[in-house]
């Protein structure tokens, strides 16, 4: 589903009015006509439509965070899929205030980056504010699971940074399809599968302590972890977005 069969941003019109203007036909702005809906209805959909094709030219993903409703963010994605940024941290424990970001992985485009709370790695890059900000916050649209509430407060505490980006956090998308639970049981009940063997969050932290003692093999694995949740959120995002597109606008648009 893309931006553009959205008219549930404008002050006005809820889930029922904008079911009743795909029933009639008009699924797209280009197929808006008034008359369809009251007259004051029809001139807020009309001003919206001509802020939002051009905000959508412009790229200007902020516009459409600001304007759709948060449990209708995802509809984003389709629009800013291409430069999204899938992004997941692991840390040495739950407290951003005691504990330690150890890796970041990001995945945007065809390509997977992760970063590494160590001067001299053995594999990846050196994590550094500067670095986090010329990626994260250049995206058009975050993506991650829990991470509004975790992820994305951590990583500004442990960096001293601001993360101000439109964000889709998949763990609330998720329950609209009735999917619960962490990351890696959504992924199990969906078939969504790893090149690694499943380690959890103990064992992400074991795996930092280890490199810590020397083992370099060890990070090695906890990168490799890392970077998978990634790319898992990707081939998430994708699933959840087609199935929110036939629960939300195709079924409608079909009845």
């Amino acid at each position: 589903m893309r931006i553009e069969n959205s008219f549930i941003p404008v002050r006005g019109v809820g889930e029922a009015t904008e079911r009743k203007l795909w029933r009639r036909g008009i699924t797209h702005w280009e197929e808006f006509k008034p008359g369809v809906v009251g007259e004051t209805t029809s001139e807020r959909i009309q001003s919206f439509i001509d802020d939002a094709s051009a905000a959508l030219s412009d790229g200007n993903a902020r516009f459409f965070a600001n304007t759709v409703p948060g449990q209708h963010q995802w509809r984003l994605y389709e629009n800013f899929d291409a430069d999204a940024c899938f992004f997941d941290i692991e840390t040495t424990g739950l407290s951003q205030h005691s504990d330690a970001v150890t890796t970041v992985s990001i995945h945007q485009g065809e390509s997977t980056r992760t970063f590494v709370n160590d001067d001299d790695p053995v594999v990846g890059e050196v994590l550094t504010r500067e670095a986090i900000e010329d990626t994260i916050n250049s995206a058009p649209l975050l993506v991650t699971f829990n991470g509004k509430r975790f992820d994305v407060p951590f990583l500004e505490s442990a960096l001293d940074m601001e993360i101000d980006r439109p964000h889709v956090d998949l763990m609330y998308p998720c329950k609209q399809l009735g999917l619960s639970g962490g990351l890696k049981p959504i992924e199990r009940e969906l078939g969504i599968d790893r090149g690694e063997p499943d380690i959890t969050g103990k064992d992400a932290v074991r795996l930092w302590r280890e490199y810590e003692r020397g083992d370099d093999d060890a990070l090695t694995t906890l990168v490799s972890y890392n970077r998978d949740d990634t790319v898992n959120l990707k081939r998430l995002m994708d699933h959840v977005a087609e199935a929110l597109h036939q629960n939300v606008f195709a079924s409608v648009c079909q009845g």
